[in-house]
């Protein structure tokens, strides 16, 4: 829709316009007890601007009702169109009222509906970042136009209905109806506020802050949900969290409670919502689940309730400082894991995981700047990325790194103060880091901030003939197409073998600028086992290692005693192979030779995705089908030699699961399921069973009709997910056109089943049958990005994107879509682009596996 897409130069021309200055409000009410498809809407705001001057107002609506500005009536066919009411003649004061009828979603985007197919109870939930308050009101939607907001909400009376504000006693309504009138926010951004409502269980707790207030905690669940909710501990990690935060930032929490609430077929981890954050269900461990995944939810509650501070009390302007609110949330969040709770090797999982995706985005043809070029809404969907969160995270960790921790958290604390619910820009945070730290940062916020790329660092030694090193330097490089040579604080570890282990006997810490770094501190001292480059892992770069470190990290990668140093091996063994300096198959042979030492369960689930990407993607295609043999035979061993009841069991088991690539790994899998094969230890649950029924469909040693009994055994949301992905993965072409029927010519299956499905499509022991898709995903693109929600569009074009082929006939077919489409819409064609950089990418390690 053309007036949904909103530029930068039309907010500016708004912010002009229209005054957020105190006093800007809205009154809402909705009433949402009119039906399964529409609840009606009605917004009343009160704002300032420039005296006979017009502009617009947000809203997506299904009708309009009444439009009224300062008590004349307005045409809804006049003014409302494309998603925007146009306001013109407006006076210095204010008052707009806006009664539509607004539509409920199934996508994750405005105010999502869902009904739970285990009780049939209806549960909302609203979710606005970035342009999507205005499908529940009118809203000038846009960051930096703050107001208050007062919610009055009407619902069944048997509903609990939660907000920004505290939830205050409802009034009985029509029959079985209540109304809950909540008091205004404080002055924040749209995208903020929070509207949930339904049959949720609930559980309450509170804690002081550091002004002394006592402040209200609670956490909701679905009714089906709830008995696997583990609450006391989630209200011990928001403590902890409390407590860091409050101590390092010096500025007590800004809101009035707050409310964890864990909703249904959400798309995202979670969503800061002010004093209302929405979580995943994901994080209801209704099954066994792995560390790593326990430790993500630490990680996420602590990344929320960073946000509070930064990015909700402190927002943004515009978008193009997205960024900020993400990396400083995603930095924050893992220096409190570290510190303040149990999970204090989270820096090693954000090496794994983070960094991992970072240095994987920045080498796309999409990558750009941290600071992004935000020119529309559009550009802000797709710049949710690995630059924005991860890359941003690791620059930050390098900032505090460089102007010293303390200095780092004095300038947050100040930059809170000075612009407590207000709007910023990048530059409103360097001035106080500058003030605290003394370092002038214009010029690395130039670097590192206002341009794209990663960096490579090498050492570069030489060495007598007595082992003692003569001299020692660090050589910088950059990537032709971003040149930048950046400053970076990073350490030099040196690890010697003590029996079996690697540890680390020397370590300095040092700036490193240019293209080459002397170190002369290094000079005299014998040249160890194993050199590391950004040990400790405070630069953001990627690093190599010389021939005598390799050959030992290769030989004795487990015995490596800290498990971050482990990580940054593991991280540049994969970039060696990802970067075709190294071949896949002996990446192959390194992982499964050492991870099943590996102790950090991040390391092992991401290591174990890489693995099973150099196998179905990475290898040369002559070697392709022994390469997946070779991988599910070692991930069948490590399972059954791995602790009995271990994470990594449960690791190695389902990583099996979806490495299965022959006859026989499928009777394994069956045998399994079955109870047939019994590995101490492991508990075929309700997630691990469905996890081996993918696996089976994937084989074709299932039907559709066995899975829809599965589905019947387990009628719960998350049995129609893995339902939805096993009939995907079925491996024939007429189950692949059901499947491809389902998500593209049909448009009703909610969010979360869209991206099960579709993960199941492109399975790689379907490969075979993907052929016959290649013509017919590349005619759905524009259809879909012009009729679907950004959401959905994004699920199905990157999801559908027949990426296992990893072939030169499906390299050539999308460069021709793109070459055709140059005039198509920018955010579109970076997602082709992006599937396309993956492909190539392919081919050229498959170009270098062959040659070994």
């Amino acid at each position: 829709m053309p007036g949904q897409n909103l530029t930068r130069t039309e907010a500016q021309e708004r912010r002009a316009v229209v005054d957020p200055s105190p006093g800007m409000t809205y009154d809402i009410a909705l009433d949402l007890t009119t039906g399964p498809e529409v609840f009606r809407s009605r917004t009343v705001v009160r704002f300032a601007a420039v005296d006979g001057g017009s502009t617009f107002i947000d809203l997506i609506a299904r009708d309009v009702h009444e439009i009224t500005l300062n008590g004349a009536t307005l045409d809804p066919s006049a003014v409302f169109a494309d998603s925007r009411i146009a306001l013109h003649g407006l006076a210095a004061q204010n008052e707009l009222i806006v009664d539509a009828d607004c539509l409920y979603t199934n996508t994750g985007e405005g105010l999502h509906r869902f009904v739970d197919p285990v009780d049939g109870e209806v549960y909302l939930y609203s979710q606005f970042e970035v342009p999507d308050s205005r499908r529940v009101f009118a809203v000038f939607e846009q960051p930096d136009l703050k107001a208050e907001f007062t919610f009055t909400i009407t619902a069944p009376e048997a509903w609990k209905v939660v907000s920004n504000s505290p939830t205050p006693e409802p009034v009985p309504a029509a029959v079985g109806a209540a109304t809950w009138a909540f008091e205004a926010t404080p002055r924040i951004s749209s995208y903020i506020t929070a509207i949930v409502a339904g049959p949720y269980e609930s559980t309450f707790s509170e804690l002081t802050s550091a002004s002394g207030r006592v402040v209200p905690l609670g956490v909701y669940g679905r009714k089906s949900l709830w008995q696997h909710l583990d609450a006391d501990y989630i209200f011990d990690k928001t403590r902890e969290g409390f407590a860091y935060y409050e101590e390092k930032f010096g500025v007590p929490y800004p809101f009035a409670k707050y409310d964890q609430l864990f909703v249904p077929e959400f798309n995202a981890g979670a969503m800061e919502n002010a004093g209302a954050v929405t979580f995943t269900e994901t994080y209801v461990f209704r099954s066994k689940v792995t560390d790593a995944v326990k430790e993500r939810r630490v990680v996420t509650i602590l990344h929320e309730l960073a946000h509070m501070w930064f990015g909700d009390l402190v927002t943004m302007k515009w978008w193009n400082d997205l960024w900020l609110n993400e990396s400083f949330a995603e930095w924050a969040s893992t220096i409190a894991t570290a510190e303040a709770t149990e999970w204090t090797e989270a820096w090693t999982t954000f090496n794994a995981m983070e960094k991992t995706w970072a240095y994987r985005q920045d080498q796309l043809p999409s990558t750009h700047p941290v600071v992004a070029t935000i020119n529309d809404l559009d550009d802000v969907q797709v710049n949710f990325d690995g630059i924005t969160y991860a890359k941003g995270g690791s620059v930050l960790k390098q900032l505090a790194a460089w102007v010293g921790i303390d200095a780092f958290f004095a300038g947050v604390g100040q930059y809170f103060q000075k612009h407590a619910f207000g709007n910023t820009e990048l530059s409103d945070l360097l001035v106080e880091l500058e003030a605290t730290s003394g370092r002038e940062l214009s010029e690395w916020s130039k670097k590192w901030l206002e341009t794209a790329g990663v960096n490579t660092l090498a050492p570069e030694l030489r060495v007598g003939d007595d082992g003692v090193i003569s001299r020692f330097a660090i050589v910088q490089t950059a990537p032709a197409d971003y040149p930048t040579i950046r400053p970076h604080r990073l350490g030099v570890g040196f690890y010697a073998l003590e029996g079996q282990s690697l540890v680390r006997t020397h370590h300095v810490e040092l700036d490193v600028d240019g293209d080459l770094t002397e170190v002369p501190e290094l000079i005299g001292e014998r040249q160890p086992d194993l050199i590391l480059l950004n040990d400790d892992d405070l630069a953001y770069a990627k690093i190599r290692l010389d021939a005598r470190s390799l050959a030992t990290a290769v030989d004795h990668l487990a015995g490596i005693s800290d498990p971050l140093a482990r990580s940054l091996v593991w991280g540049a063994a994969w970039d060696q192979t990802r970067d075709a300096e190294a071949s896949a198959s002996d990446y192959i042979d390194l992982v499964l030779s050492n991870i099943g030492s590996e102790t950090e369960s991040t390391t092992v689930r991401t290591t174990l995705g890489q693995l099973q990407l150099a196998a179905n993607a990475y290898v040369a295609p002559e070697k392709r089908t022994a390469a997946r043999e070779r991988v599910a035979d070692g991930l069948w061993e490590l399972a059954t030699r791995a602790e009995q009841g271990s994470d990594s069991q449960l690791q190695f088991v389902t990583a099996f699961a979806s490495a299965a690539a022959a006859p026989k790994h499928w009777e394994q899998v069956r045998s399994l399921r079955d109870g047939e094969t019994v590995l101490a230890g492991l508990d075929i649950d309700a997630d691990l069973s469905w996890t081996l029924l993918v696996s089976l469909a994937a084989g074709g040693l299932v039907t559709a009709e066995q899975i829809d009994s599965a589905l019947a055994a387990d009628n719960t949301s998350k049995g129609g997910e893995f339902a939805a992905q096993a009939k995907a993965a079925l491996p024939t072409v007429d189950a692949k056109r059901v499947a491809w029927a389902s998500l593209v010519e049909n448009s009703d299956l909610p969010n979360t089943v869209v991206r099960s499905a579709a993960l199941g499509f492109v399975h790689p022991a379907g490969v075979d049958v993907l052929d016959a898709f290649v013509d017919r995903y590349f005619e759905m693109l524009l259809p879909v990005w012009e009729s679907r929600t950004y959401q959905i569009a994004n699920y199905l074009i990157t999801g559908l994107y027949p990426a296992p082929l990893a072939s030169t006939a499906l390299r050539d077919a999308t460069r021709r879509w793109l070459a055709a489409h140059a005039d198509a819409p920018a955010a579109l064609r970076r997602l082709v682009n992006e599937n396309l950089a993956g492909v190539e990418r392919a081919l050229s390690v498959q170009e270098r596996d062959g040659e070994s």
